[in-house]
């Protein structure tokens, strides 16, 4: 198989992994599929990642040889420690600042008249 047919081939079974992981969730309960939204959106993340990623072909044979490739990629993700709160309190930071800084302009702008 070509590089090309290797990621296409894993593209289909993660696409087609996260259809049937979809359609359990709406087989659930509003309440239930909510205590699952943060997995279901890191897996369309994950299967948004591998329509722009180029692996070689050693990684996407060893993806393939699994019969879950999504649901073992976001295990592995799930795992790791990530910045993500880091972040979050950056951007609310940031966002706070921002507000600050404008208002402090607009004043300025207001007495300069």
């Amino acid at each position: 198989m070509t590089l090309e047919e290797l990621n296409e081939t894993l593209c289909e079974r993660i696409d087609a992994e996260q259809k049937q992981y979809r359609a359990w969730l709406l087989t659930l309960t509003p309440d239930e599929i909510l205590k699952h939204s943060y997995d279901y959106a890191m897996r369309e993340d994950i299967v948004c990642a591998l329509d722009y990623l180029e692996l070689s072909e050693k990684q996407y044979k060893a993806l393939l040889k699994s019969k879950t490739p999504l649901a073992d990629i976001f295990k592995d993700f799930s795992n790791r420690e990530t910045d993500h709160m880091d972040n979050i309190r950056d951007t609310i930071e940031c966002h706070a600042n921002e507000i600050i800084r404008r208002d402090f302009l607009r004043k300025q702008r207001e007495a300069s008249r």
